[in-house]
């Protein structure tokens, strides 16, 4: 069967194909998308099983949860099976395909791009709206600061959750990992929000997502830092210190490690308050004010994104050539 396999020479050429690939191509309108097949079987399963009292739902998200990441993985891995029993070639570009799709490093450039340009030219009905498609946050109100804020946190937390998680995962067992991986993220951005219709039937969904991206988000910290050393304007004397210190106040886990080490590098501060459905949600500030945040800053952030991954990818090959060296 031709797939990735652990921390192998062969599994890491094939992931640097699937990121030539995502850069190249994206994610074309016109192409089936493995995740949007994984949305709506999540959809349909939270239609049937979200009902009755708390117990039966955080049951029932258990169930759907472990459903659709071990079906996502098998499905996956016969599929690659089939296809290299046909023909090895096959399989190679069916796995390339697939691994490509788990990344968003051309995506979450552009979408942020699309929220940038029309705020430079103070159209903000249209920075709002842009906007509005990456983020779960009410925009029809936002400033520009807020719009900048939102955009850099977007930035920020989806280097893990579009591209450095899945790369890890990828690694580790090729194309059904990483897809398995995309199941759980989309599973959480999914159900697992803590309101009155998820906080049961989401919870499993919620832990498995936190569990899966906790070292992926402190690796990738730690990759923007590294990145920052060769990116001139960047505040990196306190970022390390200030990271460690803001980023266990962050409601979520692992999605303050990289938001605050981009607001120290970039010395502006990120988090506060933001407002989920008419509902104010109030988090810890992250970073500290050297400059006012504004739309100078998604670039100078979508440009950290990229010394990010490709710090990371270093890493990546680093650690399979040390392997290859102990064998």
């Amino acid at each position: 069967m031709v797939t990735v396999e652990p921390l192998t020479l062969w599994g890491l050429w094939l992931l640097l194909g699937a990121i030539v690939v995502d850069l190249l191509v994206g994610d074309p309108p016109a192409v089936p998308h493995p995740v949007v097949a994984i949305g709506k079987l999540i959809s349909q399963g939270e239609r049937l099983w979200n009902r009755g009292p708390g117990s039966i739902r955080r049951r029932n998200g258990l169930m759907l949860t472990v459903g659709v990441v071990i079906g996502v993985y098998l499905v996956t891995w016969a599929g690659l099976l089939m296809l290299s029993r046909l023909h090895a070639g096959l399989a190679l570009v069916a796995e390339l395909w697939l691994l490509s799709t788990t990344l968003s490093i051309k995506g979450l450039g552009k979408a942020a791009r699309a929220v940038t340009e029309p705020l430079r030219h103070g159209q903000l009905p249209a920075a709002r709206r842009a906007l509005g498609m990456i983020v779960g946050r009410d925009t029809a109100d936002l400033q520009e600061r807020e719009i900048a804020r939102a955009t850099v946190e977007t930035v920020a937390e989806n280097t893990v959750d579009g591209i450095t998680a899945p790369l890890f995962w990828a690694l580790i067992g090729g194309a059904p990992l990483a897809l398995a991986y995309k199941a759980v993220n989309t599973l959480d951005s999914m159900i697992g929000y803590r309101n009155k219709r998820y906080t049961d039937f989401g919870f499993a969904a919620a832990r498995l997502d936190d569990l899966v991206n906790w070292l992926p988000a402190r690796l990738t910290a730690l990759c923007l830092w590294l990145a920052a050393l060769v990116m001139p304007g960047m505040h990196r004397r306190a970022a390390l210190a200030g990271t460690w210190r803001d980023a266990p106040g962050h409601p979520s886990p692992n999605a303050g490690w990289p938001e605050a080490m981009v607001a120290w590098l970039l010395g502006v501060q990120l988090g506060g308050t933001s407002t989920y459905a008419g509902v104010a949600s109030h988090r810890p500030t992250l970073g500290v004010v050297r400059e006012p945040l504004g739309v100078a800053h998604i670039p100078r952030a979508v440009l950290m994104m990229h010394g990010g991954w490709v710090v990371f990818t270093l890493l990546m090959i680093l650690a399979v050539l040390t392997r290859q060296a102990w064998l």
